[in-house]
């Protein structure tokens, strides 16, 4: 290979829309959904070297994933940590211990890696009526959206700026509206003297292993919610965007199956879960990536660079979010994840005919309700099935 034709090869990798795809597309995937997973990881009682582990974890998984499956089928494959799902543990995981929820974190991989060998991925999700995963989704997000306004008491300026903010970037940059969010709340927090990060070390974060338990309470009303919830909300999108941009060549069970494996293999160290990622893989697929479809992946590969280096400084990532105000992770996690909710709720609602399985669903799994240890999400979503069928003889 000449110097020249190498030069070439590497100029292809270097170019700025590869690299700032990756890297926007890793910048709003954490600052719209990190704090939801600091709170899982709080709410399993992880102390703060183990929840540095956890962003280690997370980073590692997910920038190894991106860069093999990018690479492997020369496509922008791009994935995340289950946002939902993050969601989920943090309502779930406070009476079960960080034990059991390692546990649960490796049988929920294990039946995604099932999904992903066997190809019962989308026989399962035909199972399972897409009107109640939404809404039981849809109950789960539901305290995060009405944290947004009642953090308001606690610093009225600060979260009323960054929703603002929020609007503003609405309507002329979309794409940007929760980073931006994000950064106002930091500047006012910070001028509000509530950010103090002169301390801050960046030292790199080290794995720290977190033994597993099992039982089946926390398999059946945890693991089994935290599966449903990722493969719905997160694989299912995520593979309908590689669709819609023209990557049909590239096989879901593959993909699938390495997410599940990667799963099982960082869970005890605190990967909770991988999944394909599709508002932050549209980023890497459009054209301003690349004008040619076929160049794309480069900037998913990109992303998974990025992706390894919020890993390796997992431990800066937990201190940063340890400092801000209780108000602001609040706020931006409500933000994050209001167009979610809306979604699911418009989709739960949308069928006339299903809407009162779904109103079951969604009560019975926001009112957190536990019945024989098990949690609401899977009471929600069995009430709900019982709704949905009993309506569905009787009109029929």
């Amino acid at each position: 290979m000449t110097a020249s034709s190498l030069g070439g090869r590497l100029a292809g990798w270097l170019r700025i829309s590869h690299v700032s795809s990756g890297f926007i597309a890793v910048l709003v995937g954490y600052t719209s959904s990190v704090a939801i997973v600091f709170q899982a990881a709080s709410a399993a009682g992880a102390h703060d070297a183990q929840l540095a582990s956890w962003m280690w974890a997370l980073g590692l998984g997910m920038g190894i994933t991106c860069i093999g499956l990018s690479l492997a089928w020369r496509a922008p494959v791009l994935t995340a940590w289950s946002t939902p799902g993050a969601a989920l543990l943090a309502t779930s995981l406070g009476d079960i211990g960080l034990a059991q929820s390692i546990g649960v974190f490796m049988v929920s991989s294990a039946l995604i890696t099932l999904c992903g060998i066997t190809g019962w991925f989308q026989k399962i999700m035909d199972w399972v009526p897409r009107h109640l995963a939404s809404a039981m989704l849809a109950g789960i997000l539901l305290r995060f959206g009405m944290d947004l306004f009642t953090s308001m008491h606690g610093r009225p300026a600060l979260v009323i700026a960054m929703f603002a903010t929020f609007l503003l970037a609405r309507r002329f940059l979309p794409r940007y509206s929760v980073p931006l969010a994000l950064l106002a709340g930091i500047v006012c927090a910070s001028l509000q003297g509530g950010l103090p990060l002169a301390g801050l070390d960046w030292t790199p974060a080290h794995p720290v292993w977190m033994a597993p338990s099992f039982s089946l309470s926390a398999m059946i009303g945890v693991a089994l919610p935290l599966f449903i919830v990722t493969m719905t909300s997160q694989n299912v999108p995520g593979l309908a965007v590689l669709r819609a941009n023209g990557y049909a060549r590239v096989p879901a069970s593959p993909l699938i199956s390495w997410t599940g494996v990667t799963g099982m293999i960082l869970a005890p160290f605190g990967g909770y879960a991988y999944n394909l990622a599709a508002i932050t893989a549209a980023i890497c697929m459009s054209p301003d990536a690349d004008p040619d479809a076929r160049e794309r992946y480069k900037a998913s590969v990109w992303a998974g660079v990025f992706y390894l280096l919020t890993g390796i400084f997992g431990a800066t990532v937990v201190a940063l979010f340890a400092a801000f105000p209780h108000e602001l992770v609040a706020a931006i996690a409500g933000l994050a994840l209001l167009g979610t909710l809306g979604t699911s709720i418009h989709e739960s609602l949308q069928a006339p005919e299903h809407r009162d399985a779904a109103l079951v669903t969604f009560l019975a799994t926001a009112s957190g309700m536990s019945l024989l240890g098990i949690g609401s999400a899977f009471w929600g979503l069995v009430l709900g099935g019982v709704c949905h069928f009993a309506l569905r003889r009787k009109h029929s």
